[in-house]
């Protein structure tokens, strides 16, 4: 279970994060998420520069879904059914019959 074992490794990082802390932790995972996107596209085109792999996309989009967990934990949100009631809303609003 994601939630119970990022709590319990919260417990070792010697400090409780603020919300502030976690807003901005998800921040950059994202940013370090859409630099390895950058940089894959920028193969794809056939450009010149750093490269990066799907492998890395991976580890970043894994960061991402932790430091959201963490932040719906601190609020009190279910991040299952808060996903499944948006996937629904956003089904309905574009007339898909496509529901979780």
């Amino acid at each position: 279970d994601l939630r119970s074992k990022c709590a319990e490794r919260q417990k070792g990082f010697g400090f409780d994060p603020s919300n502030l802390f976690l807003a901005t932790e998800l921040g950059g995972e994202a940013g370090e998420a859409l630099n390895i996107i950058k940089k894959l596209e920028r193969e794809r085109l056939g450009g010149r520069g750093s490269r990066s792999s799907v492998t890395e996309l991976a580890d970043e989009l894994g960061d991402v879904v932790i430091c959201v967990e963490n932040i719906a934990y601190r609020y009190g949100i279910d991040l299952e059914e808060a996903i499944r009631n948006k996937f629904n809303k956003t089904s309905d609003k574009i007339g898909s019959g496509v529901k979780l």
